[in-house]
């Protein structure tokens, strides 16, 4: 039976998309009844997922990127998948690209993501969950390895600043209605300073910007890798803090170290410019962790109050936990934790424990 049919805001967008269809259906064997949604993120872009029949009579599925302009730019999606593909990362063909009105026809690469299938594993099956990650460490070997970081737009001073602006913009106003002191405020233009530097201090690489369980998909091969049109040059740890210390999944805090040193090792002998030492790398992880997690604060809360998306709130109390613990063991971060206190109050005050 068909679908239900899908759902569009803008009737002028609904009609460049079935006339941008039925241009590309008859090349590829689409179904337009098969059309369904496939899943949406925190952007403008959507994905719908639609069936084909081979000349064999085999069914299978591609993706479709609904990218609205002047909200999205497909080309850096486009230039990336190219990369990613040359470096040997498994990552979405693109197939068919209209760059002017917004829309991709990808390789589907699956329904599983990383996210469904370590929840599912965490508790009952850690060998499974061991196993899915340590495909991640080697897929992000491979990534950091092979995508040339000079083809990317740089991750400097003024983006990190302008990134750790969303928290005390979305998350301390907006969201908890706190407005800051003269002090205080001062206290946290050190410390976006401290957390600049150290990020810029680490040797530079091809960073996904997005390198989490909810974008890499269970498939043959292990992981495929989604959603890195915001690929960057940056600092070496970032995508591996992104990884081991997730919005939506969190480890005990020696599994994080086991598989960081796991990849610390495969980046070794693959060349990375990792440091000797790993506690040092240790280190740098954290404060490149502290640095992502109170962006994400700022953009969760962004996310609620400005695009009424409030279930990305619920997930505060796991980024307040992470915040904690990383300006707990590091002396010049300390003054962070009477910043956040008055926001996240028990998890603070007691140690967010995961």
């Amino acid at each position: 039976m068909p679908n239900a049919p899908i759902p569009w805001s803008d009737a002028a967008r609904r009609g460049e998309f079935e006339r941008w269809f039925a241009g590309i259906a008859p090349r590829h064997g689409l179904a337009p009844g098969t059309l369904e949604p496939a899943s949406a993120d925190a952007s403008f872009r959507r994905y719908l997922r639609v069936q084909a029949r081979a000349a064999e009579g085999a069914e299978r599925s591609f993706i479709v990127m609904d990218a609205p302009p002047p909200q999205e730019d497909v080309r850096p999606f486009v230039k990336v998948a190219q990369l990613a593909a040359a470096a040997g990362v498994h990552a979405p063909s693109v197939l068919e690209c209209d760059e002017a009105r917004g829309f991709l026809l990808l390789s589907d690469l699956g329904r599983r993501s990383y996210l469904d299938a370590l929840r599912e594993a965490q508790d009952t099956n850690p060998a499974e969950a061991d196993r899915l990650m340590r495909a991640a460490l080697d897929a992000l070997v491979c990534w950091q390895a092979g995508v040339p970081a000079a083809a990317l737009p740089r991750h400097d001073q003024a983006l990190i600043e302008a990134e750790l602006a969303l928290f005390p913009e979305w998350c301390v106003r907006r969201e908890f209605g706190i407005e800051w002191t003269d002090v205080q405020q001062a206290a946290w233009k050190r410390l976006v300073l401290l957390l600049a530097g150290s990020a810029l201090a680490q040797p530079v690489v091809a960073v996904h910007a997005d390198y989490m369980p909810r974008n890499l998909m269970v498939c043959e091969p292990l992981p495929g890798v989604l959603d890195f049109q915001d690929a960057m040059a940056g600092a070496i740890s970032y995508d591996l803090a992104s990884l081991l210390r997730d919005a939506f999944i969190s480890w005990p805090e020696e599994q994080e170290i086991d598989w960081a040193v796991r990849y610390w090792q495969a980046a070794r002998r693959a060349a990375l410019p990792v440091p000797e030492d790993f506690g040092e790398f240790w280190r740098a992880l954290e404060w490149m962790g502290l640095q992502r997690h109170l962006r994400v604060l700022g953009i969760f809360c962004r996310l609620k109050h400005r695009d009424g998306k409030p279930h990305y709130a619920r997930d505060l109390p796991r980024f307040f936990g992470y915040c904690t613990k990383v300006a707990l063991r590091y002396r010049p971060l300390a003054p962070l934790l009477a910043l956040l206190e008055p926001m996240s109050g028990r998890e603070v005050s007691a140690g967010f424990t995961f």
